[in-house]
């Protein structure tokens, strides 16, 4: 049996090979209109008015105005009736008011109504293709954006290892002749040239420690980062950790708090890195809390997991901006006057050490209450000897 479809106009059974309804005669490429128009927007008519082409089409009666089809007197007249014709109860549309008022016919309504139809598919046909153009347009801009991005990325990092590497050779000579400054190889130096001399030691381990982060983070960066996996207990890094950074917290007045859960399981990673990423947290801690404030390493096994959180009483995060403090090369004040020096390398490389080994870090803090960076590890099923 061939399908049928329901005539919108006399709601009679019609095949749909058929040009006209069988039973009323209309225009049955209507019926198309209608079908496309329910799809894409599906219309419901007001209350009691019934089914008709005339439902997708607005302002069919300035439309008619416009090919000297009704005159205006005309229209209003229409428009008149139709109201009398709601409040008595009989919705009825403009186009079958102008029927019964004489002022059209059955073939003309259906002619401006195919008409408008097809003028709104054709319309709806070019916006559409004017937005997929667009919809190209801009995607084909983000992926040469995007593309862009990438080569100025790549560039970053070689320039980052270079350069790096570049500072590596006459960092080695300055440490060399401050060691041998200090050791009285050059000769003695007075009280105020040892002193100096300190300082200058000083900065060049710093420096030192800040060309070794560039060269890892360019390594990690392009996929470089090895790691040495070995089992460990992870409480014998602590200790030496507190002890470097002991001299920073009490010129701080800072107090270092340790909660080290007893018979901790050990744990494989990578012992160097895992300490690295412990000692940057906890110097980011102590460079964020204001003085007199407290700064916690807290470490305890729970489910097979090993969890090591760095806990302050600093300036906290902004909520909205947690994502940006792990961005390589950024920090939160990028001002050339901010308070807080640094690279901006510190956590984007300790996030990459710690999903080396299969982990994330977990950030939560508040302003002006302090911040919470944790990660956890599996722990090795049976213990060291």
């Amino acid at each position: 049996m061939s399908a049928v479809i329901i005539c919108p106009n006399c709601r009679q059974p019609v095949r749909p090979q058929s040009r006209n309804c069988e039973h009323c005669g209309i225009d049955l490429a209507v019926v198309v209109g209608i079908v496309e128009q329910q799809a894409m927007l599906p219309i419901k008519p007001p209350s009691g008015l019934p089914m008709a082409p005339e439902i997708l089409v607005p302002r069919i009666g300035d439309y008619m105005i416009e090919r000297n089809l009704l005159t205006p007197d005309e229209l209003q007249q229409a428009l008149k009736y139709q109201e009398e014709c709601a409040q008595n109860g009989k919705p009825i549309l403009l186009g079958r008011a102008l029927l019964e008022l004489g002022f059209t016919d059955q073939q003309t309504l259906d002619q401006i109504v195919t008409a408008q139809i097809l003028e709104l598919q054709n319309a709806l046909a070019e916006a559409n293709q004017s937005l997929k153009e667009r919809v190209q347009e801009r995607t084909r801009e983000l992926q040469q954006a995007l593309e862009r991005l990438s080569e100025l990325n790549i560039l970053k990092t070689n320039f980052v290892a270079n350069i790096s590497h570049e500072l590596r050779t006459p960092l080695t000579h300055i440490k060399g002749y401050l060691d041998l400054l200090s050791d009285g190889g050059l000769g003695p130096l007075t009280q105020a040239q040892s002193e100096a001399l300190t300082v200058m030691k000083r900065a060049e381990a710093r420096l030192e420690r800040l060309i070794e982060d560039l060269i890892q983070f360019s390594l990690a960066t392009r996929g470089e980062l090895s790691l040495t996996l070995k089992k460990f207990h992870i409480q014998r890094l602590i200790k030496p950790i507190i002890e470097r950074a002991a001299p920073k917290a009490q010129a701080q007045a800072l107090t270092i708090h340790v909660n080290i859960a007893e018979r901790l399981p050990p744990i494989q990673a990578d012992e160097e890195k895992i300490g690295w990423v412990i000692a940057q947290l906890l110097d980011n801690a102590l460079k964020f809390t204001p003085k007199g404030g407290e700064v916690i390493i807290q470490v305890a096994a729970e489910d097979g997991l090993v969890n090591v959180a760095v806990i302050d009483t600093g300036i906290g995060i902004p909520k909205e901006r947690l994502n940006e403090i792990f961005e390589p090369f950024h920090q939160l004040d990028g001002s050339t006057t901010r308070r807080y020096p640094g690279t901006g390398l510190g956590l984007a490389m300790a996030r990459r050490i710690i999903e080396a080994h299969g982990s994330q870090i977990r950030v939560d803090s508040e302003v002006g209450k302090g911040s919470r960076f944790e990660f956890t590890l599996p722990a090795t099923d049976r213990d060291l000897p």
